[in-house]
């Protein structure tokens, strides 16, 4: 069903909500909330859903709102009241058994109307107001059952109480006595509490990790002032700019970049690597991962909605309560299984009463009332939205984002994926990778040459070979005469030596030859490495091989990827031959090069012709329509906000491995959802006819009221724990356990061994 308000009133929510989230809410009753199990509805502040009933989560994710916490509190309190009157009404409505003389006594039959009353119209008042919410929104839903249900037990027996003089026969039992049935009621509503304690402490399980993520910021930060003190401010008052001092040990406060000093910094809790990684100045740190045993000055670069971790709790809270398109198929039944209910409630009532023995009466509203009770659709209504909840949550704390809930259940499908080369299986930043000189002793001065020369250019390839001579500790010298020469190299002078770095076209041009320079330099670009010639007033001494390199982690994805029957594609704007070398390093068999940024999505089209079904990884902004047009788009958190914004998955560290990770958590939630749906599905089957009374004419077998409602509180509950068993799985890549195993992708979903393919 789609959200009845307008454009426009949507959008005006979500102003309110980002204006929420950056602080200009201070008053939970202004922020807005939604349903888990309906995300279209949007209300301000706290409440029930006008669906479903349940209860209504802040839209925007923050600390400050600990989602449920005082409804459960108030249920809790009900509980509690419900069972101090209820207690004493099972005991006073099961004496009879005991002391015969004592059926039938007046005061005894008041007095369970004193008792039940308090518990059914106060304690679970709650219940009729939204089963009445439910008749008035006309959207049927669990506690429409449950206020029909015991509404009718409760009225039925004051009736009897109350007009016991004009009692038809045929609410007479065979022995002349009158059942009443406010224990069944007071039961009923002091379990459903229960049912709803318990659920609210497993939904707010399901909350943890995002509970989790925003408890990592720091509450302050070390500010230093232009004079040079410093002082501790709240988090709240840092600006982009500051210069923050952080101490070993402490989190880091916001994002930002690291003027001074070196450490190590632990940023397992927003990309899920357990090893430290080392830092240094000009380099970025995270907000709210951890200093190691340095000392260091930073300067804020985006602070509050802005951070990495802020995103990042945005981008879970809105997969959290996104569908599955699963969930299509459960909203339909969904839709008729209430009015099929009743329909079967009231069949049960009439055959009771028309063919029951005595007591037909009494006995057909019974037998109605375990019918509407046990029939409750919670369960049903909680078993996609629950684990996609744990799903995202389990994601977010392994540096991988669900943008919504139909990446989680696509990407176990996935046949194919399509990988970028640049900045996807590349640090997409070139880099100085060999130096190798006539004469190797003399390398080093060679680069201090070349590097000094190529201080005056702005090229990327220049920049890597400046800055592989600092890395290497290389003190650059002032050139003179520096020129540019368009496609071919740089000349000028350097010491008073007239050097040349280019390509055999620039050597040419100045008549020098490279003799056996030329083998070594093949070598090289076999490697992928773009080679630079070095001469030396008109001597060749040697060349530099540059490069983006393959990032560390990548060759272990590619081979995890194929050991699970992944197909994986390179997509390459660069030449062949270097694409081909990149690929033959990681066993990628299948390349496609030279392709235009807009020739992607034909690619990506033309796979799915073949029947595959393709997942996309990218990470710059020419891979956001790609990443758009593939079933699942995965997005490198390293890359632009368009390929971010255009894909289903972030993985934050741009780490490959991530898609394994992913992978594994979308199979795990689709069958843990697939078994919530058939313990709801399985327990309605089964507890309806029973309920009923099928069962009589063979056993004499009914279900009390009771007995249904203590089942139907437990099968909400069952559904919500198997959903949090998703916080337990291990996702880890390394786990050779897992990585033997391979997901059948194509054809069922059962985890079994398959053959790797390239």
């Amino acid at each position: 069903m789609k959200d009845s308000k307008s454009e426009k009133e949507l959008s005006s929510d979500e102003k309110r909500s980002s204006q929420y989230q950056e602080g200009q809410f201070k008053n939970q009753t202004h922020a807005i909330y939604t349903c888990p199990m309906h995300p279209e509805i949007r209300k301000e502040g706290p409440g029930s859903c006008p669906k479903c009933g349940m209860t209504l989560e802040p839209l925007v994710a923050d600390i400050a709102l600990p989602t449920g916490e005082e409804e459960l509190r108030e249920m809790n309190g009900r509980f509690i009241g419900a069972t101090i009157f209820t207690v004493p009404l099972i005991a006073l409505a099961a004496l009879p058994q005991f002391l015969p003389n004592f059926e039938g006594q007046v005061w005894a039959r008041w007095a369970q109307v004193v008792l039940a009353t308090p518990v059914v119209l106060w304690f679970g008042s709650v219940f009729f107001a939204r089963a009445a919410q439910s008749l008035i929104q006309r959207s049927l839903n669990m506690f429409t059952l449950i206020g029909i249900g015991v509404g009718a037990a409760y009225l039925y027996s004051l009736i009897v109480v109350v007009f016991s003089d004009v009692i038809p026969n045929s609410v007479s039992s065979v022995n002349g006595e009158v059942e009443l049935y406010f224990e069944a009621a007071a039961v009923i509503v002091t379990l459903v509490l229960l049912g709803q304690v318990m659920e609210l402490r497993a939904r707010s399980q399901t909350s943890s990790a995002i509970k989790t993520l925003m408890g990592l910021a720091p509450k302050t930060a070390r500010r230093i002032s232009i004079n040079g003190q410093e002082e501790d401010i709240p988090l709240a008052d840092v600006k982009v700019g500051d210069k923050l001092r952080v101490r070993p040990g402490e989190k880091i406060p916001v994002d930002g970049r690291m003027l001074e000093g070196t450490s190590f910094v632990d940023e397992s809790m927003v990309t899920g690597e357990p090893i430290p990684v080392a830092k240094k100045s000009l380099d970025n740190v995270i907000g709210a991962t951890i200093n190691g045993t340095g000392s260091f000055v930073m300067e804020a670069v985006r602070v509050g909605a802005e951070s990495l971790l802020s995103q990042i709790v945005r981008l879970v809270s809105e997969a959290q309560r996104s569908r599955a398109p699963i969930q299509k198929l459960v909203d339909v039944i969904s839709g008729w299984f209430v009015p099929i209910v009743i329909l079967i409630a009231l069949v049960t009532f009439f055959a009771w009463f028309q063919f029951g023995p005595e007591a037909r009466l009494a006995n057909g509203i019974i037998n109605a009332v375990a019918v509407l009770i046990i029939a409750c659709p919670c369960a049903l209504g909680l078993a996609t939205p629950m684990s996609i909840m744990v799903a995202t949550g389990k994601g977010a704390l392994n540096g991988v984002l669900f943008k919504n809930a139909e990446s989680i259940e696509v990407l176990r499908k996935v046949d194919t994926l399509v990988v970028d080369k640049t900045g996807t299986l590349t640090l997409g930043k070139p880099k100085l990778m060999a130096v190798t000189a006539v004469d190797s002793r003399h390398e080093l001065e060679m680069l201090q040459w070349a590097a000094s020369l190529e201080q005056r250019s702005e090229h990327p390839v220049a920049l890597a070979i400046v800055e592989g001579a600092t890395l290497r500790g290389v003190k650059l010298l002032e050139p003179e005469g520096f020129e540019s020469h368009t496609g071919k190299g740089v000349s000028g002078f350097v010491s008073g030596k007239r050097i040349l770095l280019g390509n055999l076209a620039l050597l040419s041009e100045s008549n020098v030859k490279v003799g056996d320079l030329t083998a070594q330099a093949e070598t090289l670009k076999r490697d992928a490495q773009t080679v630079m010639y070095v001469a030396v007033d008109g001597k060749a001494i040697g060349i530099l091989g540059v490069a983006d390199p393959i990032k560390d982690t990548t060759f272990e994805a590619i081979k995890l990827l194929q050991e699970e029957g992944m197909q994986v594609v390179m997509l390459s704007g660069d030449s062949k031959s270097t694409a081909s070398a990149v690929a033959a390093q990681l066993g990628i068999r299948e390349v496609i090069a030279e392709v235009l940024p807009a020739q992607k999505v034909t690619v990506i089209q033309n796979l799915q012709k073949q029947g595959r079904i393709v997942a996309m990884a990218g990470d710059g902004i020419n891979d956001a329509p790609a990443l758009a047009q593939a079933q699942v788009g995965i997005a490198m958190g390293t890359g632009t906000d368009v390929a971010i914004q255009s894909a289903g998955i972030t993985l934050v560290k741009g780490d490959l491995r991530g898609i394994v990770r992913a992978r594994k958590i979308s199979y795990t939630t689709i069958v843990n959802i697939r078994q919530n749906l058939f313990f709801a599905f399985a327990y309605n089957v089964v507890g309806i006819p029973i309920a009923a009374g099928v069962l009589y004419p063979w056993n004499g077998m009914l279900l009390n009221p009771m007995l249904a409602a203590a089942a139907m509180s437990l099968s909400s509950v069952s559904v919500v724990l198997n959903a949090l068993r998703l916080k337990l799985v291990n996702v880890n890549p390394t786990n050779r356990s897992h990585s033997n195993q391979k997901i059948s992708t194509r054809k069922g979903d059962r985890y079994e061994p398959r053959a790797a393919s390239n």
